[in-house]
């Protein structure tokens, strides 16, 4: 029975408030991750007033090119009280927060089923976009609300421990840094060590394939920002990544464990395995997105990296400092297992609210 089935069209209302006296200046946009990021576009001499102004608890949607992308990017504004946003994006809120919650509405959004469903309605528009009539019609079940705030409160305590577990992560990391920079940061190393390139420690590779796989497989998908999927093939195991093209080219994080990396990521391969946390964190502190290049199209090629100067310390050194930060990364190794797996929850989660 579907009697608890309503179409968006009764639930949201259009929201065009202008940002017509320049004030705010909080340029961002929506990923296809579902989430906000912030701009990167030069807004010099930019005519604000045009831009659109989204409010806290408002959600954003880009219905350009879905059948192209399989998702639509749209998110719920939850990190800013105001911001700005090009005209392109139809903004959006709840009518009645009685009737449906924000933060439920933005779990069915997060469904694989609604990109799958909307993906299926783009394919006849133009260049595979959705015209904001069909986006209306798109119809979901609305639960009574004692329910909604149940499942709303269950997901956000798998969010929470996610988010927890993650900075306790960039605090490891932050550590394992900071022991880096005060011995072999360039400025402060032992001036008679050698000093290379990161040639020395790394081989370069791009990954494989223009598009993202994810087809729901168990080894994780990488592009130019971390993960974006599942597949059921890998590439690569243990090993960084760069972002190659695009916005968030020179973004680094370490792929633990077998994994898939596309064009958009640059796959390292640490040289002497024994130098792999040490090889890591001479990645992390190279400020590889100084290096990147283009302006239509941000890069950075491994012919780029290759050039990146680095400190060679003695072998013994080396090992010495993979001892000392070791158990810091089987800690991070062992928090992203358990990210990993909340985040399953949180799939099965949203699978449910068809039910």
């Amino acid at each position: 029975m579907k009697s608890n089935y309503k179409a968006l069209s009764e639930l949201i209302e259009k929201v065009d408030e202008r940002n017509a006296d320049g004030a705010i200046t909080e340029l961002i946009g929506v990923s296809i991750d579902k989430c906000f990021i912030k701009s990167v576009a030069n807004t010099n001499g930019t005519d604000l007033s045009k831009y659109k102004i989204i409010r806290k608890n408002e959600f954003a949607v880009s219905l350009m090119q879905v059948s192209r992308d399989s998702k639509i990017p749209i998110a719920r504004l939850e990190d800013y009280d105001v911001a700005i946003m090009s005209p392109a994006y139809p903004i959006f809120r709840v009518k009645d927060t009685s009737v449906v919650l924000p933060e439920y509405l933005e779990m069915w959004f997060k469904r694989p089923e609604f990109d799958r469903e909307a993906a299926f309605i783009a394919v006849g528009g133009v260049r595979g976009s959705m015209p904001w009539e069909e986006f209306a019609k798109m119809k979901l079940p609305v639960p009574p609300m004692d329910k909604q705030k149940n499942i709303v409160k269950a997901y956000k305590t798998i969010t929470d421990r996610i988010a927890l577990k993650q900075k306790i992560n960039d605090n490891l990391e932050a550590t394992a840094s900071a022991m880096f920079k005060e011995r072999f940061s360039i400025e402060r190393a032992n001036p008679e060590w050698l000093v290379g390139t990161l040639q020395d420690l790394y081989t370069f590779q791009y990954g494989k394939g223009n598009n993202n796989p994810d087809n729901g497989g168990v080894y994780p998908v990488y592009g130019s920002n971390g993960i974006i999927g599942g597949y059921d093939e890998y590439n690569n195991e243990d090993a960084p990544v760069i972002g190659h093209i695009g916005i968030n080219c020179g973004s680094l994080v370490f792929a633990l464990g077998k994994h898939f990396v596309t064009y958009n990521g640059v796959m390292c391969n640490v040289n002497n395995p024994k130098n792999k946390y040490f090889g890591y964190l001479t990645l992390a502190n190279s400020r590889l997105q100084a290096h990147v290049r283009g302006s239509s199209q941000p890069f950075v090629s491994y012919d780029m990296l290759y050039e990146i100067k680095a400190v060679l310390p003695p072998s013994e050194v080396i090992e010495q400092f993979e001892k000392q930060v070791t158990p810091l990364f089987e800690q991070v190794s062992s928090n992203q297992r358990e990210i990993k797996h909340l985040l399953e929850l949180q799939t099965i989660q949203l699978a449910r609210l068809a039910n």
